[in-house]
């Protein structure tokens, strides 16, 4: 059992090995951290949803934006799609592919930002959010685990991170985007040293 932790902790270390080196994520890392500062300088909203663990991770991005990351600075308007009372009003009257794009379209604005999140990129909820948030005018945003995946195709920006066979490394490279994403969203809109 022993060999077999460190053999997690290999794969693991091989899958993050694989995001430090891919370049074309880290570029769309920074093209999504202009369309979140451009949405929330101007007072809109940056929504976020995903299913399962992509849940969670939606749900921290959320909450570490309108809350404290690392240091104090002004609230940013970040909610995540997880209300209970919605997702099972929305799953029973209208089905559970439905369940994000009837939020994106009762809140969603012009100039908001989704965030959409599935490592296998086909989920058919956030895929009907995307494109109901592009209806509206809304920019997206989206992070996979696999390359050219029908979500990816609808984003403006898809950051993709592949990391082998399972979601697991997938969801673990994605929260490693996610912290790096908000030290990023502070640093533009707050500068390096932000104090409130």
């Amino acid at each position: 059992m022993i060999e077999h932790i460190r053999a997690s902790f290999r794969e693991a270390q091989q899958a993050l090995e694989g995001l430090i080196a891919n370049e074309d994520a880290h570029r769309k890392m920074l093209e999504a951290t202009q369309l979140f500062a451009t949405c929330f300088r101007a007072r809109g909203h940056v929504y976020s949803c995903g299913n399962g663990g992509s849940m969670c991770d939606a749900t921290h991005f959320a909450e570490e934006l309108s809350g404290r990351y690392r240091e104090n600075r002004p609230a940013l308007g970040a909610i995540s799609m997880g209300d209970g009372a919605h997702l099972t009003c929305v799953g029973n009257d209208y089905g559970f592919d439905y369940v994000f794009s009837r939020f994106v379209e009762a809140q969603g604005r012009p100039g908001d930002v989704l965030l959409g999140i599935s490592t296998s990129g086909k989920s058919a909820n956030v895929i009907k959010a995307v494109q109901a948030a592009k209806a509206i005018g809304m920019k997206v945003i989206t992070l996979t685990g696999k390359p050219d995946s029908e979500l990816g195709k609808l984003a403006d920006v898809d950051i993709c991170t592949p990391a082998g066979r399972y979601a697991d490394r997938v969801q673990e490279l994605h929260i490693k985007v996610i912290h790096t994403l908000i030290e990023l969203i502070e640093r533009e809109m707050f500068g390096s040293e932000y104090k409130a």
